[in-house]
């Protein structure tokens, strides 16, 4: 595949910072509930132990106890004394809660650990701690803070001219003309001064130091924003990371640039920094507490390189360091050579081939729909069987046209289930170590696909993790090679991370976010058609992820066609209202469940057993802005989401949401910008267009989809007569093998008969890069594709006029010539000239159709294939198809034997279709009729026995249960006997 290189826009965006949830001043009712609060933590935690140890004393008994004592009667103080003990166990426990508590609402990282057994004395600890930490920001609200105290010293110092610029009354007024000039002079020299202080500071040492606030309600404090407070501009976010990459944190762990960064962090800043929250070491240690200057010291230690106030990074221009990325220090690799070839696009770029690139190039999106696609059309093929509803049993399904044709091609080229499944496997493999482990499930923020390997962005460090996992660049990564996580095997353990969804690519890495897991809401700003498509492409991929067990996805405001997709996982809602409503009930009864169950949050549900089913996530896609108060609602119910398992993306015009944890924009040219991720990606979309394709390609396949009236004939028909005979002919039911053709050069023989094999099971055409993709499924050069195109077209030859039989359409699709046929066309043509042909009217045409039919059933499709070869067959429904044609023959053929009371010839039609479609129900039921036509009680007895015994602890079917009580009502009892 052709490498693409990406556009990037040259236009300059305005990169809104995200704004916080409207903040409440405190009022007395809320310093009220906090001095009650701090008083209940008062008396239960010194309280109750004075009182037990002043009124009961010390409960246990002073002497060892001996079987005396055991014997002695029970009196009101010894029940006393038990149930002293059980309160000081009681008491022990809530004040480790407490305790647990109180350090990580200080800490402000991560959150808290679980105190074992705790459960309801762990929440009523939280409750009382979160009131009593209300005590010091109602004070604060009653106060100015110690940033704005030092602003007030600062503006008693001001110059003259600013002081009667700020003179209330007439003086300042006679005064304001007078001075304006004064005040542009005291400004020049002001940011003089401020220059020469700087470089000043650089030479004699000082330093600029922040230290990473907690975050205000689910607000995340970020590089980007920090440099938009403390420099002016958030693109010089770089800056920073430059300066302080690879420094060793308080907590242990480093910076990257894509992951968020966490409270207590120090960050070094450039010299021109300015704001009330900086610490310039060392003349303002005095002014930090004590347990600050010592983290700012040690930093400071680890960074000579940025020692002297970041002059390195004041010489790097914005978007100097774009090549730096975090995707490097995650050991995503740079372009490179490529190792193994790719498939390139169409030599011919004037001819419109019309592939869906986006598509062709987002391969978990390609293959989930492409799998749920097969299941929908074998289940359509399965309904029609069962019903024979329009004549389509055992036909084809309906062979897209146009656009539809297009995108179907586009997702055989693009999918990747073997990736796929190598995620799901891997994923689920880790939640069963960590199970077995007893450890929970981390916090993941994203996941990165780099060259196979699986890369996980945890929130917060979560220690070792189990083999064959490794640490990433730092504790925050957790890493699974592709080697390791090919020796992982099916589990039936819950999909841990089932909100991971594809965003887009940076180089060759493909970046997944767990949108159940971001602290908040994520607002999507960009044109509408834009956001559209990029919200069509995520609903796409979580409707039919391979990664994941059950799931709801809510979209507002756009899709409702989309839910054609997968009805049971993709609901429409009309708008925000409808949103707020069922989000505000399914909140409150999953907050009830969890503190039932006795679960922080799903990720501890999920690792018991089958807890899939209870806590599947549930994720919002709004394209319909909210206003500023359906805006407040949706992010308080997002501050405890990730907990809950609910996410929220939500496209906005403007970009600036109240509540918004994490911001993207979407721009014309396809790029994707996280800012404050320090993220720019080549975004997953799926365009208008392609969605009405897709819908189109899911509609037709659907099992209550009404065909087109009158009987489908089979794609393609051929002459059974004995004048038919073809040029070339293959058998594929059963063994491969070509006749009418000499076998090709052994080396090239294998990929031959295989591009064959794919060409005859698609007679309406197959486009050549989807050929080339079946046959090479991690890429070839163009060249090699088409030199096996030749060597195929040369196989095949001409047919006696001199036309090849192979050949190339406009739009890049192979046709084979009529004279090149299959068994398996031979069979679909004998079917239908006995039931729609001249067999409906002539009942010797139809027997003699349906046996020489019968007859051509040698096995199963393809069996002798080679190993490791034919995976394309996984996206074909023929492996169903088959099945059920031989089936309406043997079942076709037994009722034409029946009408001449010939039961001997019935049950032999019916058991050759059984050695083809041993699973069909109607073949079993129509068998079980032809026994009993026979007369031979026993040998139906023994068929009942054998129906009995192979559906094993399943049971039979109420179908052939109910038939079987109408020919052998005693056959309940016969089968006892066998058991």
């Amino acid at each position: 595949m052709a490498r693409r290189t990406p556009h990037r826009s040259t236009r300059s965006t305005r990169q809104p910072q995200p704004q916080p949830l409207p903040r409440t001043r405190r009022t007395f009712g809320d310093f009220a509930k906090a001095v009650l609060a701090f008083l209940a933590l008062a008396v239960l935690v010194i309280g109750v132990p004075l009182a037990l140890a002043s009124v009961i004393g010390w409960p246990l008994p002073t002497e060892a106890p001996s079987l005396d004592m055991l014997q002695q009667e029970i009196t009101v103080d010894t029940f006393v004394d038990v149930l002293a003990v059980v309160v000081w166990f009681a008491w022990a426990q809530f004040t480790a809660c407490v305790l647990v508590e109180v350090k990580a609402a200080l800490s402000g990282v991560g959150l808290p650990s679980r105190v074992p057994g705790a459960g309801p004395s762990q929440v009523l600890a939280r409750q009382l701690v979160a009131a009593v930490l209300l005590l010091g920001a109602t004070a604060a609200s009653f106060s100015p803070g110690l940033s704005q105290l030092g602003q007030q010293l600062e503006g008693h110092q001001q110059p003259a001219a600013a002081a009667a610029q700020q003179t209330p009354g007439l003086f300042g007024q006679d005064r304001a003309a007078a001075d304006s000039a004064a005040s542009a002079v005291a400004e020049q020299a002001g940011a003089q001064a401020e220059q020469a202080a700087a470089k000043h500071g650089a030479a004699k040492g000082d330093t600029k130091y922040y230290r990473i606030q907690p975050p205000e309600g689910r607000h995340h404090d970020s590089l980007w924003e920090i440099s938009e407070r403390h420099l002016g501009d958030g693109r010089r976010y770089h800056e920073i990371y430059q300066l302080n990459k690879d420094r060793v944190q308080p907590d242990g762990s480093r910076l990257s640039e894509a992951s968020l960064i966490r409270p207590g962090w120090i960050m070094e800043m450039p010299a021109d920094a300015t704001g009330g929250e900086l610490v310039e070491m060392p003349d303002e240690a005095p002014k930090v507490s004590e347990e600050v200057r010592e983290q700012i010291t040690e930093y400071a230690k680890s960074g000579e390189a940025g020692a002297g106030g970041g002059s390195a990074a004041q010489e790097q221009k914005p978007g100097a360091g774009d090549k730096d990325r975090d995707t490097q220090q995650i050991s995503v690799p740079a372009e490179r050579p490529d190792e193994s070839p790719q498939v390139a696009a169409p030599a011919a770029e004037g001819l419109s081939f019309g592939l869906p690139e986006a598509l062709i190039t987002a391969p978990l999106l390609a293959a989930g729909l492409l799998g749920a696609l097969g299941r929908r059309r074998r289940a359509a093929l399965w309904q029609s069987a069962m019903s024979a509803v329009g004549g389509r049993r055992g036909m084809e399904p309906p062979v897209p046209a146009g656009s539809a044709a297009d995108l179907q091609d586009a997702l055989l080229i693009g999918a990747d289930p073997e990736g796929v499944r190598l995620l799901d496997r891997s994923l689920r493999g880790l939640a069963a170590s960590l199970a077995d482990e007893s450890r929970p499930l981390p916090t993941v923020y994203a996941a990165w696909l780099s060259d196979g390997d699986l890369h996980l962005q945890l929130a917060q460090p979560a220690g070792e993790p189990p083999a064959p996992w490794q640490t990433g660049q730092d504790e925050t990564f957790w890493m699974l090679a592709r080697a390791d996580g090919e020796r992982y095997e099916e589990s039936e353990v819950a999909a841990p991370f089932p909100g991971l969804v594809s965003l887009g690519t940076l180089d060759d890495s493909r970046l997944l976010l767990n949108l159940e897991a971001v602290p908040g809401l994520v607002s999507l700003s960009g044109a509408a058609a834009d956001r559209d498509a990029v919200l069509a492409s995520v609903a796409a991929e979580l409707a039919t992820s391979g990664w994941s067990d059950r799931m709801t996805v809510t979209l507002v405001g756009f899709g409702e066609e989309l839910t054609a997709i997968a009805p049971t996982r993709l609901r429409h809602l009309d708008g925000v209202p409808a949103l707020l409503e069922t989000m505000e009930a399914e909140t409150r009864q999953r907050r009830g469940a969890l503190g039932t169950a006795g679960h922080d949050s799903v990720l501890t549900g999920r690792t018991g057993p089958a807890q899939h089913t209870r806590w599947a996530p549930h994720l919002v896609l709004l394209a319909a802005e909210p206003t500023a108060d359906e805006a407040t609602r949706l992010a308080e119910l997002a501050a405890d989401a990730p907990r809950l398992g609910f996410g929220y993306l939500v496209g906005t015009e403007s970009g600036e949401l109240p509540g918004a944890a994490w911001e993207m924009e979407i721009t014309p040219e396809g790029r994707l910008l996280a800012p404050l991720l320090g993220l720019e990606l080549d975004a997953q979309r799926v365009e208008a267009a392609e969605q009405r394709a897709l819908v189109d390609l899911f509609t037709t396949a659907d099992p209550d989809h009404e065909p087109e009236p009158g009987a489908a004939p089979p794609p393609f028909l051929v002459d059974v007569s004995e004048q038919g005979r073809p040029a070339v002919y293959a058998r594929m039911v059963g063994p491969y093998e070509i006749i009418g053709i000499d076998a090709p050069d052994g080396s090239r023989s294998v990929l031959l008969h295989e591009a064959l094999a794919q060409l005859l099971l698609h007679r309406e055409g197959v486009h050549v890069r989807v050929l080339a993709s079946a046959l090479w499924p991690r890429g070839v050069t163009e060249d090699v594709r088409d030199a096996l195109v030749d060597r195929l077209r040369d196989w095949l030859g001409t047919d006696e006029d001199g036309t090849p039989r192979l050949t190339t359409d406009e739009a890049g699709r192979l046709h084979l010539a009529k004279s090149v046929v299959s068994d398996l066309d031979v069979l679909r043509s004998l079917y239908h000239e006995a039931t729609q042909g001249r067999g409906a009217t002539d009942r010797a045409v139809r027997g003699r159709a349906l046996t020489d039919a019968l007859g051509l059933v040698r096995g199963p499709l393809l069996a002798d294939r080679p190993e490791g070869r034919y995976g394309w067959l996984a996206h074909e429904i023929v492996d169903a198809q088959l099945p059920l044609l031989v089936a309406d023959i043997g079942l076709a053929l037994s009722a034409f034997h029946l009408e001449k009371e010939r039961a001997g010839k019935a049950i032999e039609a019916l058991e050759r279709a059984l050695s083809t479609a041993p699973d069909d129900e109607r073949l079993w039921n129509e068998l079980l009729r032809a026994t009993h036509a026979s007369g031979d009680t026993e040998a139906l007895a023994r068929r009942a026995a054998d129906l009995v015994a192979r559906s094993g602890a399943r049971g039979l079917p109420p179908r052939t249960e109910a038939l079987l009580d109408e020919l052998l009502p005693a056959w309940r009892d016969t089968a006892s006997a066998a058991g």
